[in-house]
């Protein structure tokens, strides 16, 4: 590390609280999944064999695992295809504040999803849908269907984004195609640095050029998750391992297109939460303050729209208020 990095870093641990001081930077975690396995319905994720996964996620314990970490605020993204826990997980975020949005569950084409779109639409909190590798569905195929692109056109003409899950190299190369065919809608590619094998990630692969492409389309946007990796059954955690791809994102996507996602509570399959934050947080600190200030919050303002609820939240256009 050269002194320049080095120097962005003890600045960082400076306004991210390490020490005496409260942190000064607010983080917006775009990414955490809300479910109760006690439930008398249960859930149909995680499953019941996952002993790390298979107990409540509830904002009450999210609160308690980012403690002292400065995180102020939350996405909650689907984790269920079941329709009403669209509507359970907007009964849960009502009650605490540090939820500051939701991504849902709706099926584009379907002939009732924008009846859904737009009951759960009158909701502030629900600002978007995920839709792609999960639940059995095919973003490639179904842009070929009419019915499934309009219904895309009626999420962007409401305001609302749409967040992909699971990506590989067919479904990056479709969002490309996709911001072809609705053009407004902005996307939010989860993720992505879990996308594997390495090799396509190459200089002029079919990824690369996809991602490129995406690079230069400003309402795309890429959620820095599922960051850590095993190597030989050990999570790898110098952030040397992982910057060529950070890398490779910032060079791409730049200072203003990435998010912060910690994927909680699946992210306990790797580590603590203070882990995940640990790597993202040396990364882009030593971009420097302003940098690192759109990472942690003010681009997940652009990306998803969401309203300040409680005191210590920044305010979209600003700092943090009362």
């Amino acid at each position: 590390m050269n002194r320049r990095a080095f120097l962005g870093v003890v600045a960082g641990a400076a306004d991210f609280g390490v020490g005496s001081r409260p942190p000064s930077i607010p983080i917006i975690d775009t990414h955490i999944h809300l479910f109760d396995p006690r439930r008398p319905q249960g859930v149909p994720w995680p499953d019941k064999s996952d002993l790390a996964l298979y107990q409540p996620a509830l904002p009450d314990r999210y609160r308690s695992v980012t403690k002292g970490l400065g995180v102020v605020g939350a996405i909650e993204v689907e984790c269920s295809p079941w329709l009403e826990d669209n509507q359970w997980v907007l009964d849960v975020a009502a009650k605490d504040t540090i939820v500051v949005g939701t991504v849902g569950d709706l099926e584009p084409g379907k002939p009732d999803f924008r009846r859904q779109l737009e009951r759960f639409h009158r909701n502030p909190l629900f600002r978007g849908i995920r839709y792609g590798n999960l639940w059995h569905r095919n973003l490639v195929a179904q842009l070929s269907e009419a019915n499934f692109v309009a219904d895309l056109r009626a999420l962007a003409d409401a305001g609302l984004e749409l967040d992909t899950a699971n990506p590989d190299p067919p479904l990056i190369s479709a969002v490309v195609r996709l911001t072809d065919k609705v053009p407004n809608l902005r996307i939010v590619i989860d993720h992505l640095p879990q996308l594997e094998p390495a090799s396509e990630w190459r200089a002029g692969s079919d990824l690369e050029a996809s991602l490129r492409e995406l690079g230069k389309r400003i309402q795309v946007y890429v959620k820095v998750s599922e960051v850590l990796r095993r190597v030989g059954g050990e999570v790898r955690e110098d952030l040397n391992f992982y910057r060529p791809r950070l890398d490779q994102l910032w060079q791409i996507f730049g200072e203003d297109r990435l998010l912060y996602g910690s994927d909680w509570p699946n992210s306990d399959r790797w580590g603590r939460y203070a882990q995940v934050l640990t790597i993202v947080r040396e990364y882009f600190m030593a971009k420097g303050k302003a940098a690192a200030e759109k990472f942690f919050w003010k681009n997940s303002v652009a990306a998803y729209r969401w309203a300040k609820r409680a005191p210590n939240q920044p305010r979209p256009g600003g700092g943090v208020t009362a």
